[in-house]
């Protein structure tokens, strides 16, 4: 594991009130980094924890000396020297070397703090390819406001590359590099990176507007319908559930429990939950519908983790051939 998967794992396993005094501490690449290693962590294995947290009281048993921010401790030096010209001369010729510092520590920082618009010029004249691996290291929102402002024949070519890639090489990164020259400082590492990937593809057409979906998946459809099916399951989302019919909504029904139900049910829409007491017993919707009233605020999270377990009972009955969910099938007839 990389430093930052390990503080990662250490700062979930410490909880929300010690992390968010560590974060303010600091620097603002720090804790993107970090939160990007959180993310992508959805499980920690006892094993896992209890081994991060026995390396780091090791490492607070065994450090000596203590830490520094050396760009902090820089310019109040210089700025306290007494000499106000020189002072401000020192700070110029300083501050350059920081951000050609920080420009070549940080692959692709520069984009990510750069206008989408100008990011989508920039990128105007390079492969889908290197635009696809470029959009997979950003964050999610900036990548599809880029996406936007790229031509619209583009769009789907450089999403079908993004839900294509795994991992990209330290060659790959080197490449980027030389394309873009100044514009872009990249450091290839030597690990490779697990950028892109359907889930990536998924959340950046997410952030799109409405109707560019469809014609996004339309279009990586005739180059790769498996592909596309892919992304369209990913994509299918609990309040779509409102769109099932009786008999299939009966059929998930009796795969869930009303405890998963309720809490499930305490930030769906109103069309869902009457699709749902529609088809249920008239005194188990009356239940639920107490069960509701009564209930105190929720966590959103927790509620979102139960709702994503019943579209994966969904999907599974789906892929068992036990119904068919709306939208992917759902118009064809069932004999």
């Amino acid at each position: 594991m990389t430093g930052a998967e390990k503080a990662a794992v250490l700062l979930l396993t410490l909880g929300e009130q010690a992390t968010a005094q560590v974060f303010e501490t600091l620097s603002d690449s720090e804790v993107r980094e970090i939160s990007r290693c959180m993310l992508a962590i959805d499980h920690i294995p006892a094993r896992v924890s209890d081994q991060i947290l026995e390396e780091f009281a090791m490492a607070q048993k065994n450090k000596t000396g203590f830490f520094v921010r050396s760009n902090e401790f820089v310019k109040n030096a210089i700025s306290n020297s007494g000499n106000a010209e020189r002072a401000k001369k020192l700070m110029a010729q300083v501050s350059i070397g920081m951000e050609q510092l920080e420009s070549s520590a940080r692959p692709l920082e520069t984009i990510a703090m750069m206008d989408p618009r100008m990011v989508a010029s920039l990128l105007g004249s390079e492969m889908p390819q290197t635009v696809a691996v470029i959009l997979s290291t950003q964050r999610v929102d900036h990548a599809a406001k880029i996406l936007s402002f790229l031509p619209e024949e583009a769009q789907s070519n450089i999403m079908f590359r993004i839900a294509k890639i795994d991992k990209v090489s330290p060659e790959v990164l080197g490449q980027i590099e030389s394309a873009l020259q100044q514009e872009i400082r990249v450091v290839a590492h030597k690990e490779q990176h697990q950028i892109g990937g359907i889930g990536k593809a998924v959340e950046i057409i997410n952030h799109l507007g409405s109707g560019a979906d469809r014609s996004i998946l339309v279009n990586i459809e005739k180059t790769d319908r498996m592909l596309a099916e892919n992304i369209r399951k990913q994509m299918f989302t609990f309040e779509d559930l409102a769109k099932m019919d009786g008999r299939t909504m009966q059929v998930l029904l009796r795969e869930v429990n009303n405890t998963q139900l309720t809490m499930a049910l305490k930030s769906a829409s109103d069309d869902l939950k009457d699709k749902v007491f529609d088809n249920i017993s008239e005194r188990a919707a009356e239940m639920i519908q107490d069960d509701l009233e009564a209930m105190g605020p929720v966590r959103l999270s927790e509620v979102e983790s139960i709702q994503q377990e019943i579209v994966k009972i969904a999907l599974r009955l789906e892929e068992d051939g036990k119904i068919v969910l709306p939208g992917r099938g759902g118009q064809d007839a069932l004999v």
